[in-house]
């Protein structure tokens, strides 16, 4: 029988730091929101080589004693814990700063070559100590204003085969911008100053000053256009051991991009990246984004300490809610609360390559042959102007400059209304007064600081979508329609136990199954929106979904309630005006005042812009009046 051995102490450290520092990235991660927990104003972070070579993380914290600095290298030893708490069951539930296990540091000097030098305020001097790889080789003064450095350098240097898995140092400097921009985007009110040196030199990555607003930071962070194209969220909800909040920066649905690496999520002032969370933002978007894009936001969910798990991963970027259904439907309610309060706005940044061709563009120097309506009256036109200037002595060619309306051709299609002087009415309508309609598409409205266009099949879907919500659809959308023939699906035992569990829910919304041995459910009957449905891949879609996002309780339901809004949005896409068709000037102002009363009418059910407007600047710029 092989020999038990207890590991050596220094081996047992790596194989703990495997778990906490992975990359640069899960060291920086750590140091920073040391930082934070010690209460710094300003945070100073510089990176060579992506983070390999050295990081380096200055403070103007609370900084630590000489005898505080020997205790923090050694393993679970915090200062996060209260006193009071530490012998308390419930001790790792009232956790309220970003770290509380006590392994970040000696994790990071077990594998790396630390120095550590801090000062505490009101103290004669600072203090040194360095670690290199677990042995302790220097422990002396320092000369440091108050605050805290600490400077890793040689990371994996003695761990050759965690070292050759490292990417590019591009690969972890980016990870490493990745980590510092989630910590600062949760702090607007500390400074941070992110600088990077390379074989290429050095530069600045990110600068931020204190004392920002979170949605001035949240912009700063991810794009500027986002203070545009966003709304604000603020909702409250009461728990039973105190109050929920959700705030931060949602992006209109018109303004995504095609992956899901700008969604910023917290709790408690924590960055996660949790699938509950992720599937709260998908289903708040179901109806308002194609399935290939995602939305832009930052999320912030305030929870009482005791409805959520933080130690769930040493590295705490999962969480786990005692009530995630509640929490799901929270965040998924607040959310589209805030869209359907403020999108009635669309993405209003133009597309550069369509304002790029809003230029004057030559004319040919003469007219082309050939017949043509209005050919005779251009040439008239033409002739008439061009000896009229000429006897001026002005020497303008006038057909080098004619105008494309005076080129010989049939004649445009679009119909317009006549320009009549606005009504004094029309300040208090944002999408204007329609004046026309082009290419049997797109409507022509006038306002009163700009011109609108309108997409009116995009515009009358999402109309014709809320019409069947507000008149109870979805409740209508719910009801069974029982199946003759009950069908019998085989599935996984998991994915059946999966099922069951959520089978109470589904009922909720029409779907009604049943367990049917150890690997088979039974559908007695489907909701009636989607009565015509594959009960086999309904069944294997939801299962899925449940185990993608990690819950057994009523996601199931909720998640099925997202499939009837796409039903809803197909009806609506089926039931709306058509491109192409012609309408009149009544019937184009009747959308327009409908759009402006109807929420989330900035964007279709794909998530399209259903208007733009160009202002009265900007077309005044075209014409180089200003």
């Amino acid at each position: 029988m092989p020999q038990i051995r207890r590991l050596p102490s220094h081996l047992v450290n790596r194989i703990a730091a495997g778990e906490v520092v992975e990359r640069p990235a899960a060291a920086l991660k750590e140091l920073v929101e040391n930082a934070i927990d010690a209460g710094a104003q300003r945070i100073t972070i510089a990176l060579r080589d992506g983070g390999v070579g050295r990081i380096e993380v200055s403070d103007d914290g609370c900084g630590m004693a000489p005898a505080a600095m020997a205790l923090a290298l050694e393993r679970h030893a915090t200062s996060k814990l209260p006193e009071a708490l530490i012998g308390a069951d419930e001790a790792i539930e009232l956790v309220t700063t970003l770290g509380f296990r006590g392994e970040a540091l000696p994790s990071i000097a077990s594998v790396a070559r630390l120095t550590m030098e801090s000062r505490e305020r009101g103290a004669a001097e600072g203090w040194r100590r360095v670690v290199d790889h677990g042995e302790l080789i220097e422990d002396t003064p320092a000369a440091l204003p108050p605050g805290t450095r600490v400077r890793v350098e040689d990371l994996f240097a003695k761990v050759p085969a965690r070292r050759k898995f490292l990417r590019t140092a591009r690969s972890e400097q980016a990870a490493c911008l990745d980590v510092v921009r989630r910590l600062a985007m949760a702090r607007p009110d500390i400074a941070f100053l992110l600088e990077a040196s390379g074989d290429s030199g050095k530069r600045k990555l990110l600068d931020l000053q204190a004392g920002e607003d979170l949605a001035t930071r949240v912009a700063r962070i991810i794009a500027h256009e986002l203070r545009d194209n966003a709304v604000e969220i603020v909702a409250e909800r009461e728990t039973p051991h105190g109050v929920m909040r959700l705030s931060g920066v949602a992006g209109l649905p018109t303004y995504n991009r095609g992956v899901a690496d700008h969604q910023y999520l917290f709790v408690n002032g924590r960055p996660v990246k949790d699938r509950l969370l992720v599937g709260a933002v998908r289903g708040a978007y179901s109806d308002m984004l194609a399935r290939d894009r995602h939305a832009v936001l930052a999320l912030f969910l305030d929870i009482p300490p005791q409805d959520v798990d933080v130690n769930v991963h040493p590295a705490k970027t999962e969480v786990r809610f005692r009530d995630s259904a509640g929490v799901r439907g929270f965040i998924v309610s607040g959310l589209r609360h805030a869209l359907a309060s403020g999108d009635r706005r669309s993405a209003q940044t133009p597309d550069r390559g369509a304002m790029a061709r809003w230029v004057s563009e030559p004319v040919p120097s003469r007219l082309p042959e050939g017949p043509g309506v209005g050919t005779s009256q251009a040439r008239l036109w033409q002739e008439q102007a061009q000896t009229n200037l000429d006897a001026k002595g002005e020497g303008l060619l006038l057909r080098e400059v004619a105008p494309a309306w005076a080129q010989p051709g049939p004649l445009p299609l679009g119909r317009a209304e006549e320009a009549a002087p606005l009504p004094e009415e029309a300040a208090q309508y944002p999408l204007g007064i329609a004046r026309g309609q082009v290419a049997g598409t797109y409507i022509v409205a006038e306002a009163a600081d700009g011109l609108v266009l309108v997409d009116q099949h995009a515009a009358h879907e999402r109309l014709v979508l809320e019409r069947l919500r507000a008149a109870g659809a979805e409740e209508s959308a719910r009801r069974s329609q029982a199946l003759l023939v009950p069908d019998v699906v085989e599935l996984d035992e998991v994915d059946c136990d999966r099922l069951e569990d959520a089978a109470e829910g589904f009922a909720r919304y029409g779907l009604v199954i049943e367990r049917f041995g150890p690997s088979a459910m039974l559908v007695r009957a489907l909701p009636a929106a989607i009565a015509k449905a594959d009960s086999a891949r309904l069944l294997r879609d939801l299962a899925d979904d449940i185990a993608k996002h990690g819950k057994q309780d009523d996601s199931g339901a909720l998640l099925l309630a997202e499939k009837l809004d796409l039903v809803l949005a197909t009806m609506a896409c089926h039931g709306s005006v058509r491109a192409g068709r012609t309408l009149s000037v009544a019937e184009m102002n009747a959308l327009l005042r409908e759009m402006e009363a109807t929420p989330r009418s900035g964007q279709c059910n794909h998530g399209r812009p259903t208007w733009v407007k160009l202002s009265m600047a900007d077309v005044e710029k075209l014409f180089g009046r200003h």
